[in-house]
Protein backbone atom coordinates (compact mmCIF):
# COMPACT_ATOMS: atom_id res chain seq x y z
CA UNK A 1 0.00 0.00 0.00
CA UNK A 2 2.08 3.14 -1.52
CA UNK A 3 2.35 5.62 1.49
CA UNK A 4 -0.18 8.79 0.54
CA UNK A 5 0.36 10.81 3.90
CA UNK A 6 0.27 14.81 2.58
CA UNK A 7 3.22 16.55 2.72
CA UNK A 8 3.16 18.99 5.71
CA UNK A 9 3.42 22.55 4.17
CA UNK A 10 6.73 23.23 6.38
CA UNK A 11 8.07 20.14 4.00
CA UNK A 12 6.77 22.28 1.16
CA UNK A 13 9.05 25.43 1.99
CA UNK A 14 11.87 23.17 3.10
CA UNK A 15 11.37 21.90 -0.83
CA UNK A 16 10.66 25.59 -2.07
CA UNK A 17 14.21 26.58 -0.59
CA UNK A 18 15.95 23.67 -2.37
CA UNK A 19 14.51 24.23 -5.74
CA UNK A 20 15.36 28.27 -5.11
CA UNK A 21 18.54 27.53 -4.56
CA UNK A 22 19.26 25.52 -7.12
CA UNK A 23 17.36 28.18 -9.43
CA UNK A 24 19.50 30.90 -8.08
CA UNK A 25 22.53 28.82 -9.44
CA UNK A 26 21.41 28.05 -12.69
CA UNK A 27 20.63 31.81 -13.09
CA UNK A 28 24.25 32.44 -11.66
CA UNK A 29 25.91 29.88 -13.96
CA UNK A 30 23.94 30.01 -17.42
CA UNK A 31 23.10 33.88 -17.14
CA UNK A 32 19.18 32.71 -17.65
CA UNK A 33 16.27 35.01 -16.73
CA UNK A 34 14.17 35.04 -13.93
CA UNK A 35 11.24 34.26 -15.45
CA UNK A 36 12.74 31.73 -17.79
CA UNK A 37 14.01 29.64 -14.88
CA UNK A 38 11.08 30.35 -12.66
CA UNK A 39 8.60 28.70 -15.24
CA UNK A 40 11.41 26.23 -16.33
CA UNK A 41 10.75 24.96 -12.16
CA UNK A 42 6.83 25.18 -12.12
CA UNK A 43 6.27 23.58 -15.21
CA UNK A 44 9.25 20.85 -15.15
CA UNK A 45 11.24 20.76 -11.80
CA UNK A 46 9.13 21.17 -8.89
CA UNK A 47 7.24 18.36 -8.15
CA UNK A 48 8.44 16.77 -10.88
CA UNK A 49 10.11 12.79 -11.64
CA UNK A 50 13.41 13.56 -13.82
CA UNK A 51 15.54 11.23 -14.73
CA UNK A 52 14.18 8.32 -12.45
CA UNK A 53 14.14 10.59 -9.53
CA UNK A 54 11.00 12.52 -7.79
CA UNK A 55 11.47 15.62 -6.47
CA UNK A 56 9.28 16.64 -3.50
CA UNK A 57 6.46 18.82 -4.05
CA UNK A 58 6.97 22.58 -3.28
CA UNK A 59 5.23 25.49 -2.31
CA UNK A 60 5.64 27.12 -5.90
CA UNK A 61 4.80 30.87 -4.51
CA UNK A 62 7.47 30.08 -1.88
CA UNK A 63 9.81 29.64 -4.31
CA UNK A 64 9.04 32.47 -6.51
CA UNK A 65 9.01 34.74 -3.56
CA UNK A 66 12.63 33.39 -2.72
CA UNK A 67 14.09 33.19 -6.48
CA UNK A 68 11.98 37.17 -6.97
CA UNK A 69 12.91 38.53 -4.14
CA UNK A 70 16.72 38.00 -4.44
CA UNK A 71 16.84 39.34 -7.48
CA UNK A 72 15.12 42.44 -6.91
CA UNK A 73 17.22 43.01 -3.60
CA UNK A 74 20.44 41.51 -4.52
CA UNK A 75 22.05 44.87 -4.67
CA UNK A 76 21.05 45.10 -0.56
CA UNK A 77 21.75 41.48 0.20
CA UNK A 78 25.38 41.11 -1.61
CA UNK A 79 26.95 43.91 0.63
CA UNK A 80 24.76 42.59 4.16
CA UNK A 81 26.76 39.03 2.89
CA UNK A 82 29.92 40.80 2.03
CA UNK A 83 30.18 42.06 5.81
CA UNK A 84 30.16 39.07 7.24
CA UNK A 85 32.62 37.12 5.31
CA UNK A 86 36.84 37.52 5.83
CA UNK A 87 38.85 39.93 3.36
CA UNK A 88 40.40 37.00 2.17
CA UNK A 89 37.34 35.81 0.89
CA UNK A 90 35.02 37.60 -0.40
CA UNK A 91 31.26 36.73 -1.78
CA UNK A 92 32.95 36.73 -5.81
CA UNK A 93 35.21 33.76 -4.71
CA UNK A 94 32.75 31.90 -2.86
CA UNK A 95 31.55 28.67 -4.72
CA UNK A 96 28.20 29.75 -6.64
CA UNK A 97 26.24 26.76 -4.72
CA UNK A 98 27.37 28.51 -1.56
CA UNK A 99 26.55 31.78 -2.73
CA UNK A 100 22.72 31.38 -3.94
CA UNK A 101 22.28 29.82 -0.03
CA UNK A 102 23.43 32.92 1.52
CA UNK A 103 21.69 34.90 -1.09
CA UNK A 104 18.36 33.07 -0.30
CA UNK A 105 18.79 32.79 3.55
CA UNK A 106 19.62 36.76 3.57
CA UNK A 107 16.41 37.30 1.52
CA UNK A 108 14.09 35.50 4.00
CA UNK A 109 16.37 36.91 7.09
CA UNK A 110 15.48 40.72 5.79
CA UNK A 111 12.13 40.11 4.09
CA UNK A 112 10.34 36.85 5.73
CA UNK A 113 9.93 38.42 9.23
CA UNK A 114 6.71 36.33 10.05
CA UNK A 115 9.62 33.09 9.96
CA UNK A 116 11.40 32.55 13.27
CA UNK A 117 15.58 33.30 12.27
CA UNK A 118 16.53 30.13 13.77
CA UNK A 119 14.32 28.09 11.21
CA UNK A 120 15.58 30.23 8.41
CA UNK A 121 19.16 29.63 9.33
CA UNK A 122 18.57 25.87 10.41
CA UNK A 123 17.08 25.13 7.03
CA UNK A 124 19.50 26.73 5.31
CA UNK A 125 21.97 24.97 7.14
CA UNK A 126 20.04 21.82 5.66
CA UNK A 127 20.32 22.86 2.12
CA UNK A 128 23.94 23.18 1.92
CA UNK A 129 24.10 19.83 3.48
CA UNK A 130 22.26 18.87 0.35
CA UNK A 131 24.71 20.07 -1.48
CA UNK A 132 28.28 20.06 0.46
CA UNK A 133 29.91 17.11 2.75
CA UNK A 134 32.77 19.53 4.04
CA UNK A 135 32.57 22.50 6.35
CA UNK A 136 30.53 24.45 4.15
CA UNK A 137 27.72 23.90 5.95
CA UNK A 138 29.23 25.06 9.26
CA UNK A 139 30.16 28.34 7.46
CA UNK A 140 26.84 28.54 6.14
CA UNK A 141 25.50 28.78 9.90
CA UNK A 142 28.31 30.48 11.08
CA UNK A 143 27.70 33.41 8.41
CA UNK A 144 23.70 33.11 8.78
CA UNK A 145 24.24 33.45 12.41
CA UNK A 146 26.39 36.58 12.15
CA UNK A 147 23.78 38.12 9.94
CA UNK A 148 20.65 36.84 11.59
CA UNK A 149 22.22 38.89 14.69
CA UNK A 150 22.22 42.17 13.09
CA UNK A 151 19.46 42.51 11.27
CA UNK A 152 17.35 40.51 13.57
CA UNK A 153 18.27 42.20 16.56
CA UNK A 154 17.61 40.34 19.94
CA UNK A 155 15.82 37.42 18.16
CA UNK A 156 18.62 34.43 18.65
CA UNK A 157 19.19 35.78 22.53
CA UNK A 158 18.98 33.48 24.78
CA UNK A 159 15.41 33.14 26.13
CA UNK A 160 14.96 33.34 30.03
CA UNK A 161 14.66 30.06 31.53
CA UNK A 162 10.53 30.17 32.93
CA UNK A 163 10.45 32.17 35.96
CA UNK A 164 13.69 33.36 35.58
CA UNK A 165 13.58 37.51 36.15
CA UNK A 166 10.11 36.99 37.85
CA UNK A 167 9.19 37.60 41.60
CA UNK A 168 8.83 34.62 43.29
CA UNK A 169 5.72 34.12 44.81
CA UNK A 170 5.14 34.64 47.95
CA UNK A 171 4.80 32.17 50.31
CA UNK A 172 0.63 31.08 50.98
CA UNK A 173 -0.32 32.93 53.86
CA UNK A 174 1.20 36.08 53.12
CA UNK A 175 -0.42 36.75 49.51
CA UNK A 176 -1.96 40.53 49.77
Amino acid sequence: MPDSKPIKPANKRGSARLSAVQALYQMDISGAGLTEVVAEYENFRLGREIDGETYLEADAAWFRGIVGGVVRDQKTIDPIIHESLTDTWPLARIDSTLRATLRAAVFELTRRRDVDARVVVSEYVEVAKAFFDGDEPKMVNGVLDVIARQVRSGELDPKPESGEGEEPPAPAGEQG
